[in-house]
């Protein structure tokens, strides 16, 4: 009878899986590089098997057994985590270590209020905090190092359980002397033409407003490609009031001290489904689902009108 694999060598490969790296897998797992990679091999000695193809070089590639047993480790890893999950959820509800993901563009918005209020609320429950972009998030959650998620939908996250909290309209931002800061809103075919700031790639929010536009007919940002890309919404901003263009910008960050002492004027947009939702997701079937709705609330700033409200 073959030796059972540990949840240490399938960490060890789900890990570099996601990260296709050996360096940045081991860096992710807390381990040497030469550990991880003895760990792998111990795993393959062990099943009598190959699960790597070493023939291509530094590339990190599985054979098609490595991936059936890929998808077989991410099962048992994620059952191993709910085992834990419904030791920690028996103990106490609403107490212990509660680790939340959320994107850059809500982070700001929400964490502060967030922290004040919820451990009040639940003194018995720690937050360990970790702020990245949607896939990443994703990716630690599916893997067991987030419990919870606040992020902006629609997102690659159908393999989790997702609720939804409020809609967040976009808001159309430009210099106060440009033409289209005459209009009470902006039909948003009048921006077919308009060169948009927006974030860079991987942030959802640029996703998100490159779908909005497209929904115009005649859209081309030419080729999108040519479009100023940055890395924060605050250097959106800052370019979108040197003159560089317009952008859209989520009504969280516009109701924020972000744009105080701005000379931009700021306008809601007509004619097409100018909003994200943003909602929370965690791993499915979590013993801790019960708290997550519970604790819910606590995520959606007063700021937000009731009629945005999903909950």
């Amino acid at each position: 009878m073959l030796p059972m694999p540990s949840a240490q060598q399938l960490r060890y490969l789900v890990t570099l899986a996601e990260l296709r790296h050996f360096g940045r897998a081991a860096r992710a797992c807390a381990v040497t590089q030469s550990t991880l990679s003895a760990g792998i091999l111990a795993l393959e000695r062990q099943m009598d098997a190959r699960l790597l193809d070493r023939d291509v070089g530094k590339k990190v590639v599985f054979t098609p057994l490595g991936d059936k047993v890929l998808a077989r480790a991410r099962i048992a890893l994620d059952a191993l985590q709910g085992v834990l999950d419904v030791a920690v959820a028996a103990r106490e509800p609403m107490s212990g270590l509660l680790r939340i993901g959320v994107i850059p563009t809500i982070g700001p918005f929400v964490l502060p209020s967030l922290v004040r209020r919820l451990p009040h609320a639940y003194p018995q429950l720690r937050l360990s905090l970790n702020e990245d972009m949607t896939h990443n998030m994703m990716e630690k959650l599916a893997l067991g190092r987030l419990d919870l998620v606040l992020l902006a939908m629609p997102c690659d996250c159908d393999d989790s359980e997702t609720l939804p909290l409020w809609r967040d309209p976009f808001m159309l931002v430009m210099p106060r002397d440009h033409p289209l800061a005459k209009l009470p809103s902006v039909p948003v075919d009048s921006i077919v033409h308009e060169n948009m700031i927006m974030l860079e790639d991987g942030h959802c929010l640029r996703d998100q407003t490159l779908a909005m536009c497209r929904q115009v007919r005649g859209w081309s940002q030419n080729g999108e490609d040519a479009t100023c890309a940055v890395t924060s919404l605050y250097t959106m901003l800052e370019m979108v009031a040197a003159g560089m263009g317009l952008a859209l910008v989520p009504q969280l960050a516009v109701d924020s001290p972000l744009l105080d002492g701005q000379l931009l004027a700021v306008r809601p947009v007509t004619g097409a489904q100018a909003w994200r939702t943003i909602g929370l997701a965690w791993r499915p079937r979590s013993p801790r689902a019960t708290d997550f709705h519970t604790i819910a609330p606590f995520f959606v700033p007063d700021s937000i009108p009731e009629a945005n409200s999903l909950l």
